[in-house]
């Protein structure tokens, strides 16, 4: 092989390696609403379709207008040995962050959102891997072991009657990460995103209109499938058996918060940082102390936002000069829109963890 061949083909895998799933699954955070999405619906479970079928939950998703729902189903695993972690939503200050789900070998941080199935809001209950077999959990998993053999029963003690949608903000899961959790949650760790046929079920959900909450109410018709998008296979669907809470969308859902879920592409789309109320532990020195390393965060996040911008003008002032076409644009765009995504992921991080070290000087609260 030629040196110019040899170099084609290394350029060529790299932008295959750079369109790859596992790639676009580091960047988690790229969607944001300013109001919280629905309870997650009452549903069972449909009979696992077949030996290595993992399940995936369902979650709500939004489509720039409208909550919709994306039913729970059971999935292939694209690895012996990957596991799934599931979607979430989080409170990032002031606005509810999206944060898409992945595959890998270990189950990463979702939000502690308890979302039933094995999937209690820290790690995986329903089965795990061994000696290149799929063991499934029958005691939260619903299994025919006529057909399937590798099963094993582990009963887990774990309230089911919680059924909040995200973590943070008014009335949301208040858990943090474990170090683990976070570990798992890199972006430098092995991550592999949706496989195609869950891509395409997520693209059939968000084209029904009758799994968006305005008309569902939080109540979807289909709340979960047997395989990823048999949405007209009546024998594999499952109706949801109640919604987990009432659905109040603010009055403005169609103007001022449809614009909030719009993708960010630049720093300056990103939503203001504002400031949370300022800690009162009843220590007046360690209050002052939290503040302090509060403003310094965020006078140092709001320094890199603008780092990342003028960096991002310059670019589009060489293309400007240099006359560059539509393609050229569309790929410096993806390029700044990918950038932007893991500084508001980065950010968000960093909140979590400062939140979290506060933790212990709080006053304790009650087991609800």
């Amino acid at each position: 092989m030629t040196r110019k061949h040899l170099i084609y083909s290394m350029a060529l895998l790299l932008c295959v390696l750079w369109m790859s799933p596992a790639l676009f699954a580091q960047v988690s955070v790229g969607i944001s609403v300013g109001f919280a999405p629905p309870a997650l619906p009452v549903y069972e479970q449909p009979i696992c379709p077949g030996d290595g079928y993992i399940w995936t939950p369902g979650y709500w998703d939004w489509d720039g207008d409208d909550y919709y729902w994306v039913p729970g189903t059971w999935v292939e695993a694209p690895e012996v040995g990957y596991l799934w972690t599931p979607a979430w939503w989080g409170w990032g200050g002031n606005a509810f962050l999206f944060h898409a789900g992945y595959w890998g070998p270990e189950v990463g941080w979702y939000g502690g959102i308890s979302y039933g199935f094995g999937y209690f809001g820290h790690g995986y209950e329903g089965g795990r891997w061994d000696g290149g077999h799929f063991f499934y959990n029958r005691s939260v998993n619903n299994v025919n072991v006529e057909i399937i053999h590798n099963v094993y029963e582990k009963r887990i003690d774990v309230r089911t009657d919680n059924h909040v949608s995200y973590n943070g903000g008014r009335g949301g899961i208040e858990g943090r990460p474990s170090r683990q959790e976070e570990a798992y949650s890199n972006a430098n760790e092995r991550h592999v995103g949706p496989v195609a046929a869950q891509q395409q079920h997520v693209q059939e959900a968000r084209s029904n209109r009758e799994l968006r909450a305005s008309v569902n109410q939080g109540k979807p018709a289909i709340a979960a499938t047997q395989r990823p998008g048999s949405f007209n296979d009546r024998a594999a669907v499952v109706p949801a058996r109640e919604a987990g809470g009432r659905y109040e969308p603010p009055a403005n859902r169609g103007s001022d918060a449809g614009k909030a879920g719009n993708t960010v592409v630049h720093p300056n789309d990103l939503p203001r940082n504002e400031r949370p109320a300022a800690p009162n532990t009843g220590n007046p020195k360690v209050d002052q102390k939290y503040q302090q390393q509060q403003e310094k965060m965020y006078a140092k996040q709001d320094q890199e936002r603008q780092k990342l911008q003028q960096r991002q003008d310059q670019e589009h002032q060489k293309l400007a000069q240099k006359n560059a076409d539509d393609a050229a644009k569309q790929r410096v765009e993806q390029r700044h829109q990918q950038q932007t995504q893991q500084l508001q992921q980065r950010h968000v991080q960093q909140q979590q963890r400062i939140q979290q070290r506060q933790a212990p000087a709080r006053a304790p609260r009650g087991k609800s």
